[in-house]
């Protein structure tokens, strides 16, 4: 086990492989969905929506204070026109599973963090929530009260036309510049194998033991290439994105 805080990990541009896992299962909740797919152009600017999103989470943990009023008044701008998006327990939900994926992503690159960590981490994850105007007593005190209300809500999602169709925006998208095509099955995989498997099921993604060995293979390789490279590298994402809000 490892000691780290918020900022080692949310550097680590290897938790970018949780990118579609967490989108999967924030428009698995039936309002979500329905904004994203009816007042949103991630069909057509998917690396738009994902900039912002990097951008916002970013900003709110390593950014100054105009940093993270900028990307404030960013997701106010997307959200003034979509329902729903000012819902306490929506931003709720979206905050868990950005807080979620990441964790998991994590512990499969570096290992698990030692129990206070794994504590502190959680509870300074809450301004994902927090700076979105969420109630700071709407995030579950401790690691045991979040994983309580993560298998309730995961309960309560229901996976409908509306997240069909981001699903496939997502993993087949149509807008994407010829030199990220190679990499989408790679995309495809992680995404389904990060899921729930009662989601990944409702998004009707194929699976098998054989897909269940190449998504546990595709992390050891991820691992085992990521780890060694120097700091600066693996954590360019958060520079290059906390750059461009300047």
């Amino acid at each position: 086990m490892r000691r780290a805080s918020i900022r080692d990990v949310s550097a680590e541009g290897a938790l970018l492989a949780g990118a579609g896992a967490a989108i999967l299962l924030q428009v698995a909740e039936p309002t979500v969905a329905a904004g994203v797919a009816r007042h949103s152009d991630f069909a057509t600017r998917p690396l738009l929506r994902l900039r912002t999103t990097l951008s916002y989470v970013y900003a709110v943990v390593f950014g100054r204070d105009d940093q993270v009023a900028t990307v404030r008044a960013m997701v106010d701008r997307a959200h003034a026109s979509v329902p729903g998006a000012a819902d306490p327990e929506l931003q709720l939900w979206v905050a868990a599973t950005l807080y979620a994926t990441g964790a998991d992503v994590d512990e499969r690159i570096w290992g698990p963090l030692d129990p206070a960590s794994a504590e502190q981490v959680y509870r300074d994850n809450a301004v994902l929530g927090t700076a979105l105007q969420m109630p700071p007593e709407l995030w579950p005190p401790d690691l045991a009260g979040f994983r309580s209300y993560w298998e309730e809500r995961r309960t309560r999602l229901e996976v409908t036309a509306d997240a069909r169709k981001v699903m496939q925006d997502l993993l087949h998208p149509t807008a994407l510049p010829w030199w990220l095509r190679p990499g989408m099955p790679l995309v495809r995989l992680l995404t389904a194998g990060l899921l729930p498997a009662e989601i990944r099921a409702a998004y009707g993604l194929p699976w098998s033991r054989l897909r269940q060995q190449r998504f546990g293979r595709a992390f050891r390789v991820l691992a085992a290439v990521y780890r060694p490279l120097p700091r600066r590298l693996r954590q360019w994402p958060m520079h290059h994105f906390l750059k461009v809000l300047d």
